[in-house]
């Protein structure tokens, strides 16, 4: 794959110029590229133009840790460290980290952060995906599935108490890993509720999908899919979350 041929595909699945894109990705997906991450964010940059945004995740943590044998007996379930703030690498990938730093792009603060460039690029470190959720915006996923895109977890407020506790951790595991300093995890519901939005998106047909070379991709409204998750919160969030 080089730049050219980028531009081409992702012309042809629909990325327009004036678009607003969250993009979520892994480059090795791709096989071989020329000129790596940069060349995948140029032809993106490109395709959008500068009436457009483009939105990558920016969040300061590290890949998951192997859990020991006491962190299994305290419920953990992930272990992440939280890194730096101007660490070069990330668990978001070669692609976001690359974006992250480039000149041209404004990033939000805090452990939570989202990149932006573009038109509404500010918008990254007002609010991270909301101007972009709520304003028509598109989401490509390349070679990565919906458990990567961030905007799901925007519509996670009315998500029942008994529900978020399942991955809370004990004062215990909070003592010994400040939330400060790690992203711990200790528990999972029976089924993944994200893949059965996935699924209901697939079969609604909001979902465009295919491949780019090696890569394979997910392209689609934003709002279509997150907003079939926030349904399903407020209508059966334990039937969703296989607890029923």
């Amino acid at each position: 794959m080089n730049r050219h041929k980028l531009i081409n595909e992702f012309r042809n699945i629909g990325i327009a110029e004036g678009m607003e894109l969250e993009v979520h990705s892994s480059l090795s997906s791709f096989g071989y590229v020329e000129g790596g991450a940069e060349t995948v964010i140029e032809a993106l940059m490109e395709c959008v133009g500068k009436s457009g945004s483009i939105f990558m995740p920016a969040l300061r943590l590290g890949s998951p840790m192997e859990l020991t044998e006491d962190d299994r007996n305290m419920g953990l379930t992930v272990k992440i460290k939280v890194l730096p703030e101007n660490a070069l690498r990330t668990d978001m990938g070669i692609i976001a980290d690359t974006f992250r730093q480039r000149s041209d792009v404004i990033t939000g603060k805090g452990i939570i952060r989202t990149s932006g460039w573009g038109v509404h690029a500010q918008e990254a470190a007002k609010g991270g995906l909301d101007y972009i959720i709520h304003n028509g915006g598109k989401a490509l996923l390349l070679g990565v599935d919906i458990y990567k895109l961030t905007a799901m977890h925007y519509v996670e407020d009315i998500l029942p108490k008994e529900i978020s506790d399942i991955f809370a951790p004990s004062e215990e595991v909070s003592k010994k890993y400040p939330p400060d300093e790690w992203f711990i995890e200790a528990g999972e519901p029976p089924v993944k509720p994200w893949y059965t939005i996935q699924d209901m998106a697939y079969k609604k047909g909001l979902i465009k999908d295919g491949y780019i070379g090696k890569c394979r991709f997910m392209f689609f409204d934003i709002w279509d899919v997150v907003s079939l998750y926030r349904k399903e919160l407020e209508n059966d969030p334990f039937r969703l979350y296989g607890l029923k």
